[in-house]
């Protein structure tokens, strides 16, 4: 199983003669160094870089490039040699190249056995200012090795990254890296072929506003804590793991763990099938003179189209982010300064009357215009191109990334393997109303979901029919579910519905006429408690099973299945058992396979009393209708959600659920 780390996450290395590969969207060198126990590294003769590649067990490439593949036998390196450093540097910034990390796509590293198998992967997201970056450390501990996802950065590049590993002869030896990359030392190794590098689409903005390390909480891979829901998960983030970040409501991203898990999160990418190095983006064509790049479906880095455009996405959503920070931070400045100097203007009793106090206020409000409309010509031309990427983008994704009006749905065929995300929904800001970022969440689903019916979850809380809002939310349950069901390999995820009331008979109407449920929808309290034993039974048995490596063990009927309870109209018809398996549900059943998604007014249930907080601070909130409470993991901008909805009329839900029971009822022969 390969690991998929976060920054500061280990690992256990079962083998010693490895395969360390480097992907990046620009040239940039690679380098490693051995240390002592101590951390420290004990001369120029630790150091393996393009002009001395070769060191005892370390072989490292001869030049800068996009890929490198850097080799190691940990059994090989002296006994004194507690670390081995793999390090990622940006060539001199004379020679051309970018000049920060934060300019070039998160280089992607991964630690592989000789045979190809992927043991560890890391993608270095975060970085801002920094032109050296420890990437890895391979580290002994207990006469065993271990690999440790480390990501600290440097802006004084390798010279600074060096004197922090204890070296007296850094700025020496790092210039003489650079010379011996800037002659082409050595150079046996074949220059890659052209690749465009994710900061290639006209990304204007990306140092603008406070990076992940500045302006919020939210750090590398899974980011921090926020107030209200963030939108993205950035998973190994593409960047994005958007992980996304956590919270009172917290997304699906990538996260290192869920609380109260029962086993290990299979960070395995679904994206990557092969071993080998992912394979360059798509080239733009040409810009004209003075005119942006023109953009390009998938031209991010991935090791499958479909994470080529995720991590598109990823990297749309973060601009937007990005540039509406910047914009908003410039228009609070222009009010500031304006206000401060009117305040000047006020506190001079000379200038209060008369023609100077008026010609001073009125060049402060000039001044005003000017910087906001600065601003705004800046918004609106990172705009511009994000709308232009937008509109290529959109037309390419696949059925798990596409909104239902999109014509790939028409061609649906159940698929063969899982996908890596799926889509929920739209994101915009209020600046930006008519870009649309797609909201994906990575598969399997780490959070359950929560359909908010009440009130709450109308634009500006005046959504008056309480009945129709709850109709909405169950249409949206159900175009969730039904996405999971097409998304999924034929058998391989079940849907279950807890309908208490029967209140739910017509917006259910679609799963239970294609006979894609697993079983027809559980009335009253006795079908509450037979569903809700069976899937705590199911939890409870593979638990056992993952801890006591005893997989074997498990019923020869029990359905392996990845499992989904969509529970309608809580809390009627849940006692208090019934409802204390909800919540062991929803803290348990992910890392297993048993997903919820409740459909529920939260005030309805707060009877309950403070019993159920976790439980909703446990499920991603999603809403019926448009709503913004998103926030993103850098700056905490409030993103407007829209759900996404069958177009009035469409017959592509009733055609995809045929197909998904026409496969189950084949594999079921």
């Amino acid at each position: 199983m390969t690991a998929e780390l976060v920054r500061g996450q280990n690992h256990p290395l079962s083998q010693t003669r490895l395969e360390i590969r480097v992907s990046a969207g620009t040239p940039i060198v690679a380098a490693a160094t051995l240390s002592d126990e101590g951390g420290r590294v004990n001369g120029v003769e630790w150091v393996a870089h393009p002009g001395t590649p070769t060191l005892p067990g370390l072989e490292v490439s001869r030049q800068a490039a996009a890929d490198h593949r850097l080799a190691v036998d940990l059994d090989a390196v002296p006994d004194a040699v507690h670390r081995v450093n793999v390090l990622l540097a940006l060539p001199a910034a004379d020679g051309g190249g970018p000049a920060r990390f934060g300019a070039v796509a998160a280089p992607f590293v991964a630690v592989t056995g000789l045979d190809g198998s992927e043991v560890a992967s890391y993608t270095i997201t975060g970085l801002d200012a920094e032109t050296a970056v420890v990437a890895l450390e391979l580290y002994r501990r207990l006469d065993a090795w271990k690999v440790r996802a480390v990501g600290q950065g440097y802006a004084g590049g390798l010279a600074e990254l060096l004197t922090d590993q204890g070296m007296a002869e850094a700025h020496q030896l790092s210039a003489g890296i650079n010379e011996a990359v800037a002659s082409g030392l050595a150079r046996s190794v074949s220059a890659p072929p052209p690749r465009t590098a994710d900061a290639d689409r006209s990304r204007q903005t990306a140092g603008q506003a406070p990076g992940p390390d500045q302006g919020s909480p939210a750090t590398q891979g899974a980011p921090g804590t926020i107030p209200p829901t963030s939108p993205y998960g950035h998973p190994g983030t593409p960047g994005p793991q958007p992980a996304y970040p956590g919270g009172a409501d917290q997304p699906g991203g990538t996260q290192p763990s869920m609380p109260g898990a029962g086993g290990p999160i299979n960070y395995s990418h679904p994206g990557r099938q092969t071993s080998a190095a992912p394979p360059p983006p798509p080239t733009a064509p040409p810009a004209q003179p003075g005119r942006p790049a023109r953009p390009v479906a998938g031209d991010a880095t991935g090791w499958s189209m479909d994470e080529r455009l995720y991590n598109q996405v990823w990297g749309m959503f973060e601009d937007l982010a990005r540039t509406t920070a910047a914009y908003r931070s410039a228009v609070d400045f222009a009010d500031s300064r304006m206000e401060k100097e009117l305040d000047q203007v006020l506190s001079d009793p000379r200038s209060r009357i008369g023609g100077q106090g008026d010609a001073a206020r009125e060049a402060a409000r000039a001044r005003h215009t000017q910087l906001v409309t600065q601003a705004r010509e800046a918004l609106d031309r990172d705009l511009a191109q994000l709308a232009a990427e937008a509109e290529v983008v959109e037309p390419a994704l696949p059925a798990a990334f596409a909104r239902w009006d999109n014509p790939v749905w028409h061609g649906y065929r159940v698929p063969m393997e899982m996908p890596m995300a799926l889509r929920l929904g739209d994101l915009h800001v209020p600046e930006a109303a008519q870009v649309r970022i797609p909201m994906l969440v990575r598969l399997p689903l780490e959070r359950g979901l929560w359909l908010d019916s009440g009130r709450a979850g109308s634009p500006d809380g005046t959504f008056a029919d309480s009945h129709e809002l709850r109709r909405l939310a169950l249409e949206s349950a159900v175009a969730h579910a039904a996405r999971l069901l097409a998304v999924h390999p034929a058998g391989e995820f079940s849907v279950h519905v807890i309908d208490p009331a029967g209140s739910g008979a017509q917006p259910l109407a679609p799963l239970v006429q294609s006979g894609v449920l697993a079983s027809p929808p559980a009335p009253g309290a006795a079908g509450v408690a037979d569903v809700l034993a069976r899937l705590t039974q199911r939890v409870d048995l593979v638990q056992m099973a993952v801890r006591g490596g005893a997989a074997d063990a498990l019923p020869p009927d029990l359905d392996l299945a990845q499992q989904l309870l969509i529970v309608n109209d809580f809390p009627h018809g849940f006692d208090d058992r019934a409802v204390n398996q909800l919540r062991y549900l929803a803290d348990e059943g992910p890392a297993v396979g048993v997903h919820l998604m409740m459909v529920a007014d939260r005030e309805e249930s707060s009877g309950y009393g403070p019993l159920l907080d976790p439980l909703w601070r446990s499920l991603l909130r999603l809403t019926p209708v448009p709503d913004d409470h998103l926030a993103d993991p850098w700056v905490g901008h409030a993103w407007t959600f829209e759900p996404s909805m069958m177009p009035p009329g469409s017959q592509v839900l009733q055609q995809v659920l045929s197909q998904v029971a026409a496969a189950r009822r084949n594999g079921q022969r």
